[in-house]
């Protein structure tokens, strides 16, 4: 896949898209604190693809909740396009998380009783598209994500490659700028998650977009721009 790793090493990073500073993340867990994020953060840059590793239970799917504006740090800082959002109230939150923010998960997630045309349309009439623009819209995505043959079918006939596909096309409804990915293929046999992993990067490269993307695989994180690892609950 030479057109999508040779790019890799030479990406153009301009401006900062997300900043995370000294970011902590405490539980209360039979009445005791349990710490799971300490400390520490990172810089997210437009064009740029960042693994974030490290042991399990190390803190990282805590860091992508806390990140993508699903659950709120203990303390520290989270700016989105330089607006801080610590602050923020839950609506204003939803709304930039909805326009900004794409999610793909370790499992696909897709709403079983609908096709997959309709699981890309949601996201886009939620954001106030009208129906006919959604549909173009998804179609569209599916295209891009090689599953447009089962625009019609719902995820339960579906093999898990195409329903992650899907799901991918999912995230990037709204054309979001940041895409935080919680191993995506973690669920996959080694030939489709390699398929779905290229396709994610291809994706991500062609709409410029700056990608999050949790993993277990080394190999995996060798191809990202920047590695960062959460160790002890500190993110270096």
């Amino acid at each position: 896949m030479p057109s999508i790793l040779n790019s890799l090493s030479r990406v153009k990073k301009t401006d900062i898209v997300m900043s995370v500073r000294d970011i902590t993340k405490t539980f209360i867990e039979g009445g005791q604190p349990l710490h799971i994020l300490r400390g520490g953060g990172f810089d997210l840059h437009r064009g740029e693809i960042i693994a974030l590793v490290g042991q399990s239970g190390s803190g990282k799917s805590t860091l992508l909740q806390c990140v993508g504006l699903l659950d709120k740090p203990t303390s520290g800082s989270i700016l989105i396009d330089g607006v801080p959002t610590q602050k923020m109230s839950s609506e204003s939150q939803t709304a930039l998380r909805r326009n900004k923010i794409g999610f793909v998960y370790q499992r696909h997630n897709l709403l079983s009783d609908f096709t997959a045309l309709e699981n890309v349309m949601l996201p886009c009439m939620a954001n106030g598209m009208d129906e006919d623009m959604a549909r173009a819209r998804a179609m569209q995505l599916l295209k891009s994500a090689n599953v447009a043959h089962r625009a019609n079918h719902l995820p339960g006939q579906m093999s898990g490659g195409e329903q992650q596909r899907c799901a991918v096309a999912r995230a990037l409804a709204n054309n979001p700028e940041i895409l935080l990915a919680d191993e995506p293929t973690g669920s996959l046999d080694p030939s489709h998650a390699e398929s779905v992993f290229n396709l994610l990067f291809d994706l991500v490269r062609k709409n410029k977009m700056a990608m999050l993307f949790v993993t277990h695989d080394m190999n995996l994180a060798s191809r990202s721009d920047k590695k960062i690892t959460i160790k002890n609950g500190i993110i270096k």
